[in-house]
């Protein structure tokens, strides 16, 4: 179970820290904001594509392991199915998260920034701590 939940650990801090190193890099003007801020039709069609994702991956996410046939894999099959489907799920936060974050910075549009920081405020309601881990592997 310990090795389930540093993989589950190091995938969270692995998301955040790619994340600020991608603020980091903006901001600092290392890489140039803005870069495609011209292109509105692209910018029209990722926010639409990425509101979408975020707003259905977020609550999935959250309850993607009370669901009676996930609960049940978890229960079957313990510290593989943890790592296997808790990956699943922190990177259903992590990943828009981090797209949201680069493509703010592309854009320049607040809308993926505020994307970006409801995916970042979502993570500690998954985050893998060892009683979190055990109850959600055993029965009810």
């Amino acid at each position: 179970m310990k090795k389930a939940i540093n993989i589950l650990r190091t995938e969270l801090f692995a998301s955040i820290i790619v994340a600020v190193v991608i603020v980091v890099l903006y901001e600092t003007e290392t890489i140039l904001p803005g870069e495609l801020s011209e292109a509105k039709n692209a910018e029209f069609l990722l926010t639409s594509l990425m509101e979408l994702l975020t707003i259905c991956l977020i609550p999935l996410s959250l309850r993607l392991f009370k669901f009676n046939k996930i609960h049940q894999t978890l229960i079957a099959t313990r510290e593989q199915g943890l790592k296997k489907l808790g990956s699943l799920r922190m990177m259903m936060l992590c990943l828009p998260m981090v797209i949201n974050t680069i493509l703010y910075y592309l854009f320049m549009n607040v809308a993926f920034g505020y994307m970006a920081i409801i995916g970042l405020i979502c993570l500690p309601f998954i985050y893998p701590s060892e009683g979190r881990c055990i109850s959600e592997t055993s029965e009810k």
